[in-house]
C-alpha cells in the first residue's frame, strides 16, 4: 500500500481540488485524509493502477460514488409533487407507519407526527377515497391489537371516522362503498397475515384490490421487501412517497452530507461484523467516530488495548482493524470509552464505576461512565454536525443515564446552530425526554434502515416507489431551441423511432418517456453520440408523470404516440397497466387543437382497447382522424404516417404480419366546457 499511495501522495501536494466537488470537503494541509479515502475505494473497487502523474484512477472513484448513491436513493415520485387534481374520485391505500401514529412518541413528536397526519388529510382534501393499512403489535399498545379499537384511536386524532375493514378480498370495495358514512376505512393488521412477510403476489393484489393509487408513508420498512410496501406497487398506477417517507428520506440524505464540519458520528449498538460496511462509509464521510455500545470494544481490541474476552466479538478483529486503519488514513478521530459503570449479579443493585483497562472479573459494563461521558462533551462542543445512531448500552439490565446525559449534551447544541439527527428508538425516545421546546433536530426511528443505507444497500421500499423525472428539467440544456412544438413517446424503448424522427423534423423536438431506466440511458449516450440537439429521454413512468413533465415545457405538445405496448401489461385484470385513465386526460388537455395522437399495435385487441379509450376519457375532445383511402375495412391505417418506424414495428412488417394503426386528433371546435 505504501508504494501505491507515496506518488498519490506527490500528486496531491500539485494539484487543485476544488471544494464543490462530491468528494468530502478535505483540508489541502491534510493530504493523508484523502490518501486514506482513495487507498480504502482504490481497493474496494479492485482500480489497479500505479496513479504516477495522473488523477484517472481517483476520477474513476469519484464518479463510482456518485453513481453509487444515485442507486441506492433514486429520486421518486412524492405526493408533494403529484397533480392533487388527479387524487380526486380516486381510491389510495396509504400504508401508514404504527410506530408513529399508534405509539405514545406521536404526542411527544410533533413533527413526525404532523407530516404523517397530514398525508392522510391532504388526500381526503384532495377528494380521494384513503385506505389505511399497516402492521401493529403489543409493543405499541396492547389495547390497540385489534383493528376496532385502532380505528377509533386513529378516528379521534384525525377527526375523521375510520370504518375498520374486516376482510382483505376482492370485496372490500364493494363492502367500503356500502359504508356511506366513512371517511377513511382501515384494513386488518398485517402481523395476522404471514403472505405480508412473504410478498405473496395474491396478497398484493388484494391489498390492491379497487386501489388506483399507492401511498408509501412507512419510511420505517423501507429496508423490508413486503406486501404493503413492495408486491403491492405492482397493480396500482401510481405509486408515491408520502409526506412522512419524503421527509425521513430528506433527512437521512441529509445526515451523510459533510458540509458542516466538523462532523461526528456516535455510534452505539454491537455486532460490527455486521455493520462493517456501514462503519467505513461513516468513517469515510465524519471527522471523528465516538463508539458508545458493545461495539466499542472491537475498537478498543484493534487499538491494542486490554479488552476481556467474554466481551470481543467472535471474528470481528480483522474488520475493526482494517476500520482504525481506515479511520487513522483519513485522520478521523476515534473515541471510545474510558470508564465504565459495572454491576456483578452477585450485588444486582451495587454499581461500580471501572476504567476501561481494569475491569475486574465478575463485573460486566452496562453504562459509559463520568470520565466517557466529559470526553465524549469536549469534542461534540467543537462539532457543526453531529449524528447519532445506536443504543448506549451494554447489558439487558443496563442503565439509561449515559444515554439521557448524551441526549441533554445533543439537547444544548441543537439550540446553538448544530446540525443533529438521531437515529434508533432508543436514542430518539432519550432525545424527547430531554428536549425543550427550543430544540432543533431531526428524527429516524428505525436504525435497520439507516444501517442498510450505510452499507450502500438499495432500499427496497424507496426502490418500488415510482422514479420521478427531474424535477427541476432544464429544457434550455436538453434542446437547442426549447420552444419548438414538442412529440412525446410514451413507452419509447431503445428510441429508434424518436432518434430517428428528430432527424427528420429539426423543426420539433422530441421526448420518450420510458420506464427502463438502462435503455433510457443508451438513448441519451446515442442522441450524444449522433449529436442531436432536438431529442431527449427521461427515465419515469409515464402513467403518473406524464403532465407533469410536459406541463412544464415552454412550447406546445402537437403530438403523443403509444406503440406497441406489451399486452400483458394491458389485461383488464391488471391494474398496473400503462394506459390508464388519468393518462388519457393529461394526453387530451395538454395537446394543442389538431394535435395528433397516433397508436399502433400488432395485436388488434390491444390496438382496440387503447381506440376505445381514449375515445372514452378523451370526454369529446378527440376524435378518430380519417386519411381518406389510407384506410382499411376497419378503420386502421394501411401505412405508417411517419415513415419512421420503431425496431419492433420493422419486425412485424419483416415477418409480413399486419399492423393495427390509428390517429386520433384533438378537435379544434367542440366545447369542452362540460
Amino acid at each position: 500500500m505504501g508504494l501505491l499511495l507515496k506518488p498519490l501522495q506527490e500528486t496531491l501536494c500539485f494539484s487543485k481540488f476544488s471544494r464543490n466537488d462530491c468528494w468530502p470537503k478535505f483540508q489541502l494541509n491534510k493530504p493523508c485524509w484523502l490518501i486514506g479515502e482513495c487507498a480504502y475505494l482504490l481497493k474496494r473497487h479492485n482500480i489497479k493502477s500505479s496513479l504516477r502523474g495522473n488523477w484517472e484512477a481517483v476520477n474513476h472513484v469519484e464518479s463510482s460514488l456518485k453513481h453509487k448513491d444515485s442507486d441506492v436513493f433514486p429520486d421518486v415520485q412524492a405526493l408533494r409533487k403529484f397533480p392533487k387534481e388527479e387524487l380526486h374520485a380516486k381510491v389510495v391505500l396509504v400504508r401508514f407507519d404504527s410506530t408513529i401514529l399508534l405509539s405514545k412518541g406521536a404526542d411527544q413528536n410533533v413533527q413526525l407526527a404532523s407530516n404523517a397526519f397530514f398525508t392522510i388529510k391532504y388526500l381526503l382534501e384532495a377528494g380521494a377515497k384513503v385506505i389505511l393499512v399497516s402492521e401493529w403489535s403489543v409493543k405499541n399498545n396492547l389495547k390497540l391489537f385489534a383493528a376496532e379499537p385502532v380505528a377509533d384511536f386513529l378516528s379521534s386524532v384525525l377527526h375523521h371516522k375510520v370504518v375498520p375493514v374486516r376482510c382483505i378480498s376482492s370485496e372490500m370495495l364493494s363492502n367500503m362503498e356500502s359504508m356511506e358514512k366513512a371517511d377513511i376505512f382501515l384494513l386488518d393488521n398485517l402481523s395476522e397475515f404471514k403472505e405480508e412477510v412473504a410478498n405473496c403476489a395474491k396478497f398484493s393484489e388484494s391489498l390492491a384490490s379497487g386501489v388506483d393509487i399507492f401511498v408509501n408513508d412507512s419510511f420505517s420498512q423501507s429496508h423490508k421487501i413486503l406486501a404493503s410496501t413492495v408486491g403491492v406497487t405492482r397493480f396500482c398506477y401510481a405509486s408515491l412517497a408520502g409526506f412522512h417517507f419524503e421527509h425521513s428520506l430528506c433527512q437521512l440524505k441529509k445526515a451523510t452530507k459533510n458540509e458542516n464540519k466538523p462532523y461526528v458520528a456516535i455510534i452505539g449498538g454491537g455486532k460490527l461484523l455486521d455493520k462493517a460496511t456501514a462503519l467505513h462509509f461513516l468513517a469515510s464521510r465524519c471527522d471523528g467516530l465516538v463508539f458508545v455500545g458493545m461495539m466499542s470494544f472491537q475498537i478498543m481490541k484493534a487499538l491494542g488495548l486490554s479488552v476481556p474476552l467474554n466481551l470481543v466479538e467472535h471474528g470481528a478483529l480483522k474488520e475493526a482493524l482494517n476500520i482504525v486503519q481506515f479511520a487513522q488514513g483519513r485522520n478521523v478521530q476515534i473515541l471510545y470509552p474510558k470508564d465504565f459503570w459495572c454491576k456483578n449479579d452477585r450485588f444486582p443493585r451495587q454499581f461500580e464505576i471501572f476504567p476501561a483497562h481494569g475491569i475486574l472479573d465478575g463485573w460486566v459494563p452496562v453504562d459509559i461512565g463520568p470520565v466517557s461521558l466529559g470526553e465524549i462533551n469536549s469534542l461534540l462542543t467543537k462539532c457543526k454536525k453531529i449524528i447519532w445512531i445506536g443504543p448506549v448500552k451494554f447489558h439487558k439490565a443496563g442503565c439509561t443515564s449515559g444515554a439521557s446525559k448524551l441526549a441533554q449534551m445533543l439537547d444544548q447544541l441543537s439550540r446553538s446552530n448544530c446540525d443533529i439527527t438521531v437515529i434508533g428508538n432508543m436514542a430518539c425516545e432519550a432525545m424527547m425526554k430531554e428536549s425543550s421546546s427550543n430544540s432543533v433536530f431531526n428524527m429516524v426511528f428505525n436504525a435497520s434502515v439507516v444501517w442498510e443505507y450505510f452499507k450502500r444497500r438499495k432500499l427496497p421500499g424507496v426502490m418500488a416507489l415510482d422514479r420521478a423525472y427531474p424535477y427541476d428539467t432544464s429544457w434550455k440544456a436538453a434542446y437547442s431551441d426549447p420552444v419548438q412544438p414538442l412529440a412525446v413517446d410514451i413507452g419509447c424503448g431503445n428510441g429508434l423511432f424518436l432518434i430517428g424522427m428528430a432527424k427528420r423534423r429539426k423543426d420539433w423536438n422530441f421526448l420518450g418517456l420510458e420506464i427502463n431506466e438502462k435503455l433510457v440511458k443508451r438513448c441519451l449516450d446515442s442522441v450524444q453520440q449522433l449529436g442531436i440537439r432536438n431529442g431527449h429521454f427521461i427515465a419515469t413512468n409515464a402513467t403518473s408523470t406524464f403532465r407533469s413533465i410536459v406541463s412544464s415545457y415552454p412550447g406546445k405538445l402537437v403530438l403523443v404516440s403509444i406503440q406497441c405496448p406489451n399486452p400483458d401489461f394491458n389485461k383488464p385484470e391488471h391494474r398496473w397497466r400503462m394506459l390508464q385513465r388519468s393518462l388519457i386526460e393529461a394526453v387530451a388537455e395538454l395537446l394543442v387543437p389538431n394535435g395528433k395522437v397516433f397508436l399502433q399495435s400488432d395485436i388488434e385487441s390491444v390496438s382496440v382497447r387503447m381506440r376505445e379509450e381514449f375515445l372514452k376519457y378523451g370526454k369529446g375532445k378527440l376524435l378518430v382522424h380519417e386519411e381518406s383511402g389510407d384506410e382499411t375495412d376497419q378503420g386502421w391505417l394501411k401505412e405508417n404516417p411517419f415513415g419512421v418506424m420503431s425496431d419492433w414495428e420493422q419486425h412485424v412488417i419483416d415477418r409480413e404480419a399486419p399492423m393495427y394503426r390509428l390517429m386520433l386528433s384533438k378537435s379544434a371546435t367542440t366545447d369542452w366546457s362540460g
